[in-house]
């Protein structure tokens, strides 16, 4: 059942439901009408005829006058002694020979009640006459309500014939606006379908309304969501191409040695040095793949604890120094005693990655600065370098994966790109609550600033 077709349904069960409310509301309006004015006319007539009631001599009750009823033909009037005698009866019924409403001549209380008579639907008010508290007769006084049944079962029929017409319409109604309403959509579904079975993500949905109304705001949700599709899928193939492009050049590298080596039909200290070499760069690769695959996947846990970061920046310094050796000066010149609260091992991955960098390129002679210090309620580490910078272009897109610049800073001679290193150090960080700014200038060198809240006591 198509969408349309359900709401169309819902717009005729909800008219329906409301007319069948409002007609009921009607017709029970005018049926108590009708009714409180037959019985206020029996009351009247009743009351009037009491008026001219009395017991003779015998202790009979008789009416000194019954007031025009005998020329009017829909009231009808009877009276019975408790013996269950006739005594008094209205011409129009002088043949009756029964009372009007049996039930009514036990009663000690006036009541009206409903009742069939030779095929004629009557009301009845039943009155006891009552002399010092003796019940001595019934009056009962009647009419014809077929004419209030007529005009029930005429308004029954009137309101129905109106509830289907109206339904009807309604549904009409409902099928003509949602079609205004599902046209939009119906060619917002055949545009996603295109774009699916043509498998181009480039392809957009044309918005041609120019108000922004609900339809306008799906189309441009929908667009939004394919520009991020797009980006994340050409994401995905550039990645694919760098990870192939990576794994390329070390295993082209183990695969030459490998045949120099049965060449040579004997071990080569130099070729199972560059394998080991390799067979390592490939491990970390691989390593750094898993590792960012979890923490995309939200599957890296972290291990909070109190860190005292200049104890940790100082172990870092202590294995850069093997790296920096003689060719690199590595220097600390400010440190202040700063906790934070984050996962050791991570923190400490992220400084010695941007520590490594930093000695790792810049050229001979040069140095490396750190130094650690407070900053309001947050530590800041400050690593600068004397190296050859970084491109500005380059600088929004270092810490993508495997992202290449012309000239990237940290390209090795085998025009590798920037590798994982910076991307999983930013995401460290940022996970940790804090933030990695880059400044750098070619010729002049570059200086990454780590930024941590400051652990709170």
């Amino acid at each position: 059942m198509s969408l349309r077709y359900q709401l169309s349904l819902l717009y005729s069960l909800l008219a329906g439901f409301i007319l069948l409310i409002f007609g009921f509301g009607v017709y029970s309006l005018v049926s108590i009408m009708l009714i409180d004015q037959i019985d206020e006319t029996l009351t009247n007539t009743a009351q009037e005829l009491i008026s001219n009631t009395r017991v003779n001599d015998q202790g009979e009750v008789e009416i000194i006058r019954i007031p025009s009823l005998d020329v009017t033909s829909t009231i009808y009037l009877q009276i019975w002694d408790t013996k269950g005698q006739l005594k008094v009866s209205s011409v129009n019924i002088s043949r009756l020979g029964k009372s009007l409403d049996p039930i009514g001549l036990r009663i000690q209380q006036p009541i009206f009640e409903d009742t069939k008579l030779n095929n004629a639907s009557l009301r009845v008010l039943s009155v006891p006459l009552v002399i010092d508290g003796r019940k001595m007769a019934v009056l009962q006084v009647g009419t014809n309500r077929g004419i209030v049944d007529i005009l029930q079962n005429i308004l029954v029929s009137a309101l129905a014939i109106a509830m289907l017409i109206s339904v009807t319409l309604a549904g009409l109604a409902g099928w003509l606006s949602t079609g205004q309403v599902m046209g939009p959509l119906e060619k917002v579904t055949k545009a996603a379908m295109n774009i699916t079975n043509a498998d181009d993500l480039s392809r957009r949905i044309p918005n041609p309304g120019e108000e922004k109304n609900e339809i306008g705001v799906l189309i441009d949700a929908f667009n939004q969501t394919l520009d991020r599709l797009e980006y994340l899928f050409n994401r995905q193939k550039r990645f694919m191409a760098d990870v192939s492009h990576e794994l390329r050049t070390p295993l082209t590298v183990i695969k030459g040695n490998v045949g120099l080596l049965r060449m040579m039909k004997e071990p080569d200290e130099e070729s199972l040095t560059s394998i080991e070499t390799e067979v390592d760069r490939l491990t970390r690769l691989v390593g750094d793949l898993l590792l960012l695959a979890q923490a995309e996947a939200g599957k890296l846990e972290m291990s909070l604890e109190t860190v005292e970061l200049d104890t940790l920046v100082m172990e870092v310094l202590q294995q850069a120094k093997i790296l920096a050796g003689n060719r690199v000066t590595l220097k600390l010149t400010e440190i202040d005693q700063i906790q934070v609260t984050g996962d050791r091992d991570r923190l400490k991955q992220v400084f010695i990655n941007l520590v490594a960098n930093a000695v790792k390129f810049t050229p001979a002679g040069g140095q490396v600065l750190v130094a650690i210090k407070k900053s309001g309620n947050q530590s800041q580490t400050v690593i600068s370098d004397s190296g050859p910078g970084i491109q500005p272009k380059d600088l929004p897109h270092i810490f993508e994966r495997f992202y290449r610049g012309d000239k990237a800073r940290t390209r090795s001679s085998d025009g590798s790109s920037y590798g994982l290193g910076l991307s999983i150090a930013y995401w460290i960080i940022k996970n940790h609550g804090g933030r990695i700014d880059v400044k750098s200038k070619e010729g002049v060198g570059t200086i990454f600033s780590v930024w941590l809240p400051i652990a709170e006591h």
